[in-house]
């Protein structure tokens, strides 16, 4: 036991009309919504990087948060770091958490000296996990910060980092499947370039893609049956990502054979920086067949840069998940806090009360979402639209060619006329349910 969470009791549903400020007015993990408890469609997860690695810092400013395990360089510190993380996702009855290498073992001298640190802290792990609930949703790897990886990880012109990323990579992935991890994802933290005066992009992009070729072939060889996802991002850190958003991840795994092997992890703040909405990312995934998890956090809209802040905006988490229910959940996948305090939010307090916070703005999006769903308003408003489609000749016309599609608009047959898409009718209607 630490004390950084001394005094903190386990967080308790106490319904709408608690003052407590610690106590959930809305997430009730027993609730059944459409024929399944709350919990297991949320499927809530605690970010280890931003919850527990992060210092404080921001691109103006060094620590502010002095925390028992720092600085965060010896394996003492790393495990008086896990006894803290196990302690709140017991506080917090999280059924989830996910890691990056580099946020749960310090670094070594080398690669072999990192990699013991790694399977030391990977054991300290699963001994916590035998008397807990909590469970891994996903393991990755930390291939972003550390100076190798300045100009990429698989996109590097160098190959001695490719190999040290397929080496990263490989020990994350044995780990997660030891752990009993549900998901593997990829997030191409620098996989971009600065400027195209010193990029050969033909070459980057094919690296890559044989890279992720190499992901899915190593996850069939050791067993392991979680899903393999990679990450949209743009613009940061680099100018110009590779997985810019999920179109673009989309028509890459495309490209490369692995659209029925890969699945995307979308993250709100990523789809505000690539000129997107959540729901609308969400919705791309789902119409080809490859929603897999959600990152789930806010960005500040006066900043261009990641900002990480919990969620607070119930209309666009409801949207979100509204999307997530048509298409069946989240399978594998789950929510995941990729979630930070604001550098001025010092206290363990202040970290349990943003999550307590976060499960219920998820929890009111999850139940408005299943409302519409259930009341079926915006299903027959899309039915009625496209209505048209569903005649015979329609679908004869779909099955033509120009010259008898011109034959008949040139007979005066067809003359259309413009119809309302009646856009504030639906958007009040939505506002109903939130």
């Amino acid at each position: 036991m630490t004390q950084f969470f001394a005094d903190i009791a386990p967080i308790t549903y106490q319904g709408p009309d608690t003052a407590n400020a610690l106590a959930f007015r809305h997430y009730n993990p027993n609730e059944v919504v459409l024929g399944k408890r709350m919990e297991d469609h949320l499927r809530f997860a605690v970010a280890y990087w931003h919850s527990f690695a992060w210092e404080g810092g921001d691109p103006f400013g060094a620590q502010t948060f002095e925390r028992p395990w720092h600085p965060q360089d010896q394996m003492d510190r790393a495990k008086i770091k896990a006894d803290a993380a196990f302690e709140m996702f017991d506080i917090l009855g999280q059924p989830y958490f996910c890691w990056h290498d580099a946020d749960i073992r310090p670094e070594g001298a080398d690669f072999a000296g990192s990699l013991r640190n790694f399977e030391e802290i990977i054991d300290y792990f699963l001994g916590k996990m035998e008397s807990r609930k909590t469970r891994l949703l996903w393991g990755t790897a930390n291939m972003f910060s550390h100076r190798r990886w300045m100009s990429g990880a698989s996109t590097n012109p160098d190959p001695d980092v490719f190999a040290y990323s397929a080496a990263t990579v490989k020990t994350c992935m044995d780990a997660t499947h030891k752990m009993g991890g549900e998901n593997y994802v990829l997030w191409g933290g620098r996989e971009g370039y600065e400027t195209l005066l010193n990029t050969d992009l033909t070459r980057e992009l094919d690296h890559m893609g044989r890279f992720l070729s190499m992901v899915v072939d190593y996850k069939h060889k050791i067993g392991f049956k979680g899903t393999i996802l990679v990450e949209p991002k743009p613009q940061e850190p680099s100018k110009h990502q590779y997985d810019f958003d999920a179109a673009t991840c989309i028509g890459f795994l495309r490209k490369y054979g692995l659209e029925g092997e890969v699945k995307l992890n979308l993250e709100q703040g990523h789809a505000i920086l690539a000129g997107h909405s959540f729901e609308h990312e969400v919705a791309v995934a789902a119409a080809e067949g490859m929603l897999g998890s959600i990152d789930m956090n806010r960005n500040d809209y006066q900043s261009g840069w990641d900002t990480d802040q919990f969620p607070n905006n119930v209309p666009e988490v409801a949207l979100t998940y509204y999307h997530i229910l048509r298409a069946g959940g989240l399978g594998t996948g789950g929510t995941n806090f990729d979630a930070k305090l604001r550098r001025q939010s010092l206290d363990a307090k202040d970290l349990i009360a943003a999550h307590v916070g976060a499960m219920d703005i998820c929890a009111r999006g999850l139940k408005a979402a299943a409302a519409m769903i259930e009341d079926g308003g915006l299903d027959a408003a899309l039915r009625d639209r496209y209505a048209g489609w569903d005649s015979n000749d329609a679908q004869e016309m779909l099955n033509s060619d120009f010259d008898s599609i011109f034959a008949n608009v040139v007979s005066g047959k067809i003359n259309p006329q413009p119809r309302s898409g009646r856009q504030e009718i639906l958007e009040n209607y939505v506002n109903r349910f939130v």
